[in-house]
């Protein structure tokens, strides 16, 4: 008998101490989390794979699919119609309407496609005015299949903006991305309908900033880009990586009409101060002077720094406020209200920026001396947009 007790005791204490070995973490960790002199529970941490996969040593997303979804949906498809009467070079000729009389012209219609951005809730559409210029009609269709035929609120030339809209319900809008600026190395989408594909999305990077001179628009501030842009692209979203606008794509640069990884947008802050001066007033309102610039000048002077040069006045528009301020061709314009300029498009810019009506401070360098002279600005008439006269 005792034998069978001493059995049974020693089979319940195996199977207590098998018990203890197999649960010691637990029992071990709370009687650590009491007793501060028994070692805690182990605990092992493993990496959890995000989501969205980062590239190693960036904070940037490999899939920028999330940015199509919030931007695509504001992108729209611009079709377009013009009728054109085209008549025979020879119809005006005396001989020609002797034998033949008054020769019929021919119609033929014309179809242009390009893109455009819905920016406000009620219907307000941003695109280039290249896209739209002389059409008789404009049919808009969205990334969710509705189409209808848009209304043209105004447009700019000088800057290639437009601005249509469209009366439907329950649109998509682009978030404007005004606030932090783009910097050169930036990762940018182009969304439009190349070549009638529409909602194509092309990626890349901000090439540069500020490009001026190309001879494109009167008033340029592009931002150049690598991402793909083609014929159809004009009026498109040029978007963030997060999906917010911060282009109008507007041109490309390319010897074969297709694209050759130099594209050119409008930005976004540009673009929407156009827009709120053709929706307030029909047009632009700027500020003019009546002179025509050239080049710096290459004579040697005490400016501030080497960016800093005098900007020749070239002509004189008579009558126009310049003249009536005093200005003359030849006068060297070295500050516009103590702000100092190094190119002639910088100055255009300039004036255009000023109040019609506003007394401006002009400082100019003639025969070597530099005077100070008031100047009242008036506001460019629309036949001078073609001259780029300032």
């Amino acid at each position: 008998m005792n034998k069978l007790r001493n059995l049974s005791v020693a089979i319940l204490v195996f199977f207590l101490v098998v018990s203890a070995y197999k649960h010691r973490d637990d029992w071990l960790g709370s009687v650590g989390l009491v007793l501060p002199g028994l070692p805690a529970r182990t605990v092992t941490l493993r990496t959890v794979q995000p989501q969205v996969q980062l590239l190693k040593g960036s904070t940037g997303p490999v899939s920028y699919a999330q940015a199509v979804r919030l931007a695509a949906p504001a992108v729209v498809n611009i079709y377009t119609r013009q009728t054109v009467h085209l008549t025979s070079p020879f119809a005006q000729d005396p001989f020609f309407q002797r034998f033949f009389g008054q020769m019929p012209g021919v119609t033929q219609q014309r179809q242009g496609l390009g893109s455009g951005v819905i920016v406000t809730q009620d219907g307000y559409i941003l695109t280039n005015n290249h896209v739209i210029a002389g059409a008789d009609q404009i049919v808009v269709a969205l990334a969710d299949g509705r189409e209808t035929q848009a209304q043209v609120i105004g447009a700019d030339p000088d800057t290639d903006i437009a601005v249509l809209k469209v009366h439907l319900e329950h649109l998509p809008v682009a978030h404007l991305r005004l606030d932090p600026p783009l910097q050169v190395g930036d990762v940018v989408l182009a969304i439009g309908n190349p070549f009638g594909f529409s909602q194509s999305v092309t990626q890349g990077i901000v090439s540069a900033l500020g490009r001026q001179g190309l001879g494109i628009n009167v008033y340029e501030d592009f931002i150049q880009t690598d991402a793909a842009i083609n014929p159809g692209n004009s009026g498109g979203a040029l978007v963030d990586a997060l999906g917010d606008l911060v282009g109008i794509n507007s041109a490309i640069y390319s010897r074969s009409g297709g694209n050759m990884g130099i594209g050119f947008a409008i930005p976004v802050g540009l673009a929407k101060d156009i827009m709120a001066q053709i929706i307030a007033h029909g047009r632009v309102v700027r500020g003019w002077l009546g002179i025509a610039l050239a080049s710096p000048s290459a004579e040697n002077g005490n400016f501030p720094s080497q960016e800093s040069q005098p900007v020749l006045i070239a002509e004189v528009l008579p009558g126009g406020p310049a003249d009536q301020a005093g200005l003359h061709p030849g006068d060297e314009i070295v500050a516009i209200n103590q702000q100092h300029f190094s190119s002639e498009r910088r100055v255009l810019q300039q004036i255009a920026g000023l109040k019609p009506g506003t007394r401006t401070d002009f400082q100019v360098r003639r025969a070597g001396q530099v005077v100070q002279l008031p100047v009242v600005i008036g506001e460019r008439p629309p036949e001078t947009a073609e001259q780029g006269m300032p």
